[in-house]
Formats: structure tokens, C-alpha cells, sequence
């Protein structure tokens, strides 16, 4: 607007040709049109056309941006090949890591599967001496155990009138030979003529104060044979079985006329018992038939047969089941929640009570204080026993009572001062 302004205060003279006339109006329009180019371009073109003007010999130092060398771009190539091969190999490490721990999991179930009971019992194999076939009584013994699908085999060698067993050994078993392990435990299956044989043997031995291994009168007796195998053969419990006669056991001997049969020997039969079982720790059982070897050879089989699996899970050797919820302790926090429970639990020990007459108590006395506190304040001591009997126990077809059995036995359990009462 300036240059306006200025060509507006401007005099012509009447002496200067046309040209000159038409120069003013033609340095107006460029004026005006380097102001409008000033005003439209923006700040970034201006300071770019100042770079470039500040350049050398005109060059344009603006430019775009910097194209990358090929070292620069086979560089970054490399940089993330690497980056994604190491992704990769942990990756792969990751799922090999998780397939181990997968096997391994596999193989422990698959151990744990062959321990138990019902699925290691078809590794077993029981080794029957040749010398016991000759007894009769002998086939009940094998039908048994064809009759259970058990291994069984008969073999001459060992001890006389034995019947060992045999396993498969473990994965982790790298001592056994020929992936087979021998039990310990050893039954020695003898009439009642061959133990006398032992009991004259020994006191033989006695009499002349020799070792019983060292005797060779005549033909080895069964207590010679017995001292040789526990000698050659450290760590095996033999258990003697003595079998009565199927004449004694048909009924002609009754209880006393066995026990007038030990009495005739009584002496030197104690001697020999106690002989074996404090020296040679092997014991003595007197069985009526082949029968009762039979169920003993069935007990102990099943025995050895659970040894693997209570000695990987822990057993304790309690006298009750562990098994099922109810056998599991109660968690009682520091705020006391779960003391109910126990005080339930306490009452379910008793004989004969239900849950539900357990819960109809501690639900009257929600603890053993609250229910003693009751007890004092009642004066007779028939009104502190019949004091839970009218407790209605909730569940159940019809409506019933705890009654005065149980009460009477809750009140005992709370108050007597006898420890050796009979609370039933």
C-alpha cells in the first residue's frame, strides 16, 4: 500500500513521453506483486530461500532428506536378521523347555502308574521250590495263584521248600541284574515231622557244642540248609511255616492234643525258637493245612505289592484310612474361622453320629465352652445328661431327635474326669 501511496504523490511533467508514463504503473504492479509473493510464502520457503541465498554459488542447502548408504541399509538388515534369529532361538528353547517338562511329567505318571498296587503286582513272580509239588496239599497253592493270573514259576534251586518272589527292577534300578530284583521276604513251607527233624538237629547241635553248619552225619537236614542260605545270602527274612497234617487237620487232633504235641518237645522247641528268631531273626507260625499257607503266600504277595507305592507317596503306617476329604485336617486362621468345623469333627468321632447330628449340636452350642457353661448352670446331674436329647437334628426323610444315648455320651466326654471311661 506504500507504493500505492507513493505513486499517488508523484508529478508528472508534461515533458516526458508516454514511455515514461507507463514506467511508474509497471513498477506499481511489481511492487504489488512482491508483496503478495512475501505475504503467501510461508515461513519455511522464506527461511529456505535465505539458506539458499546464504549458500555457495546458489546451491539449494534445503533439501530433502538424506538417502542412505547401501553399507547403512545392509547394516540395519543384519541388525534385525540378528534380532529375529535370537527371538527365534528363544522361542524354540522356550517350547523345548516346555516338551521336557512335558515328558517328564508323562514319565512320572507313567511311573506312578506302574507302583500301584493292582498294576505292580503283574510284575511279581513267585518262585516255588520243586520238593513242595510233592505234598498234595501243594495244588491248592497253584490253582490260587493261576486263579489271581499271577507269575509263578517252579524251580530246584535255593532254599529247600521255599517260596521267594521276584520282580521286574525300575527305570532307576540300575543295580539289578538282568532287570531283576529279588524280595527280601522268603517262606520255608515244612510238615510238622520235618520241623521235628529241626528240633533234634538243634539240640544235637547243642549237645555237642558245634555250629550247625559244620554237622555233615548223614544227609543235610533243613536247619543246615537254612543256616548256609541265610549265610550266602545277607538281608533275606525267611518265615518258617509249619504245616499240620490233613489227618490232625480233618479233626482227629483237636486244640489240646496240639498243644499236648508241643508240650513233648517243649524245651528243646523253645530253645530252637528262640534260637532262629534272635539269631537268624526268622519266625515261626503253626498252620492247619495247606489252605492257610495258601491265604498267608496270597497276604504277604499283596504286601510286597504295596511296598513300592507307600514307600514313593510317604505312608505313615497309620492305622486308618487316609483316604477321603473327611480324613483331612481343619485350617483354623488366626480370626478363629474354621473352629467350628473342628468342634463338628470332634463330636463326628464319636460312634454312630451322622453329620447332621453333629451339626445339630454345635449349631445349639456353637462351641465346647458355651456348652460346659450350660452344663454348670443346670443343678441335677440328670438334667446336664438329657440336655442335648431334645435337639431336633435337621435332614433326613422324617423328623427325629439326638436322643438321650448320644447325649449321655457327650456329657461323659465333656466332664469325666476318668481318662480310661468308656464313652460307648
Amino acid at each position: 500500500m506504500s507504493a500505492v501511496q507513493r505513486a499517488n504523490t508523484w508529478e508528472i511533467s508534461d515533458s516526458e513521453n508516454e514511455s515514461d508514463e507507463v514506467k511508474p504503473s509497471s513498477c506499481l504492479i511489481q511492487d504489488q506483486d512482491t508483496s503478495v509473493n512475501e505475504s503467501n510464502t510461508s515461513p519455511s520457503s522464506r527461511s529456505c530461500s535465505a539458506r539458499a541465498e546464504d549458500g555457495a554459488d546458489g546451491v539449494k542447502i534445503c533439501s530433502k532428506r538424506r538417502r542412505r548408504t547401501r553399507e547403512e541399509v545392509q547394516e540395519e538388515l543384519e541388525t534385525r536378521k540378528a534380532a529375529r534369529d535370537k527371538r527365534r532361538e528363544e522361542k524354540e528353547k522356550l517350547k523345548e523347555k516346555k516338551l521336557q517338562e512335558q515328558q517328564r511329567r508323562k514319565e512320572t505318571a507313567e511311573r506312578l502308574n506302574l507302583l500301584k498296587p493292582e498294576n505292580f503286582i503283574k510284575s511279581l513272580t513267585a518262585h516255588i521250590h520243586a520238593v513242595l509239588l510233592k505234598d498234595a496239599g501243594c495244588d491248592v497253592l497253584l490253582r490260587t495263584l493261576d486263579g489271581f493270573q499271577w507269575t509263578n514259576r517252579i524251580e530246584d534251586q535255593g532254599l529247600p521248600n521255599s517260596i521267594s518272589w521276584t520282580r521286574q527292577a525300575l527305570q532307576t534300578e540300575d543295580e539289578a541284574e538282568h532287570g531283576v530284583i529279588e524280595e527280601d521276604q522268603v517262606l520255608m513251607v515244612i510238615s510238622h515231622n520235618e520241623f521235628e527233624d529241626m528240633v533234634m538237629s538243634h539240640k544235637t547241635v547243642t549237645n555237642q557244642s558245634a555250629l550247625i553248619g559244620d554237622m555233615h552225619e548223614g544227609a543235610e537236614s533243613l536247619l543246615q540248609h537254612l543256616s548256609k542260605y541265610l549265610t550266602r545270602t545277607a538281608g533275606k527274612v525267611v518265615t518258617i511255616l509249619v504245616t499240620i497234617s490233613h489227618q490232625q487237620r480233618s479233626g482227629s487232633w483237636g486244640e489240646d492234643d496240639f498243644d499236648f504235641y508241643l508240650n513233648q518237645h517243649h524245651l528243646d522247641t523253645e530253645e530252637l525258637l528262640v534260637h532262629l528268631q534272635l539269631y537268624w531273626n526268622v519266625a515261626v507260625h503253626f498252620l492247619f493245612g495247606w489252605q492257610e499257607v495258601t491265604d498267608h503266600v496270597v497276604a504277604l504277595t499283596k504286601a510286597l505289592s504295596k511296598r513300592p507305592y507307600k514307600a514313593l507317596c510317604g505312608d505313615p503306617d497309620l492305622g486308618f484310612c487316609m483316604d477321603g476329604s473327611w480324613s483331612a485336617g481343619v485350617r483354623v486362621d488366626r480370626e478363629g474361622r474354621g473352629l467350628a468345623q473342628v468342634w463338628t469333627r470332634q463330636i463326628q468321632q464319636l460312634n454312630r453320629v451322622s453329620t447332621a447330628m453333629a451339626k445339630a449340636v454345635t449349631s445349639a452350642y456353637p462351641s465346647p465352652s458355651l456348652l460346659l457353661k450350660a452344663y454348670e448352670e443346670l443343678l441335677s446331674e440328670e438334667e446336664r445328661r438329657r440336655l442335648l436329647a431334645d435337639l431336633t437334628v435337621v435332614g433326613g426323610v422324617k423328623e427325629r431327635r439326638v436322643g438321650p444315648e448320644l447325649a449321655g455320651r457327650i456329657h461323659r466326654l465333656l466332664t469325666s474326669q476318668n481318662p480310661h471311661l468308656l464313652l460307648d
